[in-house]
């Protein structure tokens, strides 16, 4: 994998960490703020409720005093007011981190990316062309991180999802179907059709009722590589075009993802001017330090950025397969 030739060039990661040093001085002014604003908050909130509650007492019975139901109405309102005033102190805090993090912190990180999109948690656009064939059927989704650009001169789509379905009918328990990390790009020359690369297990899983027909329309076909057979079917509507591609480039880039990803197995898929690829993982693939934590650019940053890079080139790796 060639990711030290897609790094960012130095002053880009001079840039970058320029960015990450300014963060990180707003985090914590904004995390200072927090220290005056809670205890003034709180420390007027008390101060109301008892000059008012002393107010009370003059009409209160003397053996109701601080007790009376005014009293407990009073003290009703203060907790309310109390929880606004914690809201309140730490309001800038979750800014710094909202507008920090999202639309300062990863567009930063990401500059090396030609028109860069940044989101979290909604559904990719091109997630309504995702073959449903390379994981079996799932009814239910769900989205983390979402990149989207050119890279290299391709557009692209990176995003962290979970898919679930439920367990064939009757035995009420669901799993994850898929769980990692999607790329979609565009093919370097479209396929007039649809081939797919996916693992031999995972037509047992799911709605294998739902699936199994349109799946078994697709004409499989072998690669002449045992290891692969035991482990993968290859499925076309087009075998003259995918034949090419099964005994050569096709199943060298799956070998070496096999390779590269060696925790659950890789899966790839052309289908008109799209290419995919799913890569099983279980951790977040971005995740930062909590928003009370310090960010470091070598310890957090740079790693991602690498590991970015290695994402997309995979992806370059596989478009070539179409070139």
């Amino acid at each position: 994998m060639a990711v030290n030739e897609g790094m960012p060039d130095a002053a880009t990661l001079a840039a970058i960490r320029s960015d990450i040093e300014a963060y990180e001085r707003a985090r914590i002014s904004a995390g200072r703020s927090v220290n005056w604003r809670l205890p003034l908050g709180l420390g007027l909130v008390v101060l109301a409720v008892l000059l008012v509650a002393r107010f009370l007492n003059r009409f209160a019975d003397p053996l109701e005093q601080w007790l009376s139901a005014p009293h407990v109405f009073l003290y009703v309102l203060g907790l309310a007011a109390a929880i606004a005033a914690y809201v309140w102190a730490g309001a800038p805090a979750r800014r710094a981190q909202d507008d920090g993090r999202e639309k300062t912190l990863f567009p930063s990180i990401f500059r090396f990316i030609d028109d860069l999109r940044y989101t979290r948690g909604s559904a990719p656009a091109s997630f309504d062309r995702f073959p449903r064939e390379m994981v079996g059927a799932f009814d239910r989704e769900s989205f983390d991180d979402v990149i989207a650009g050119r890279y290299r001169g391709f557009p692209f789509e990176l995003f962290e999802v979970k898919l679930g379905g439920e367990t064939p009918k009757g035995s009420g328990d669901a799993g994850d179907v898929f769980k990692g990390v999607g790329l979609v790009f565009e093919a370097a020359q479209p396929f007039p059709g649809f081939l797919v690369a996916r693992a031999r297990t995972a037509q047992k899983t799911g709605f294998l009722s739902a699936i199994f027909g349109s799946f078994s329309s697709l004409d499989e076909i072998k690669s002449g590589v045992s290891d692969l057979e035991a482990s993968y079917e290859f499925r076309t509507d087009n075998l003259e075009a995918a034949s090419p591609l099964i005994v050569g480039r096709l199943v060298r880039a799956l070998k070496w993802l096999i390779e590269t990803w060696p925790k659950g197995q890789p899966l790839v898929a052309l289908k008109g001017g799209d290419a995919f690829v799913l890569l099983p993982m279980e951790r977040n693939y971005f995740d930062l330090p909590g928003p009370s934590a310090p960010i470091d650019y070598d310890r957090d940053i740079k790693p991602m950025i690498a590991e970015l890079v290695a994402l997309l080139e995979t992806a370059a790796l596989v478009r070539r397969v179409t070139g």
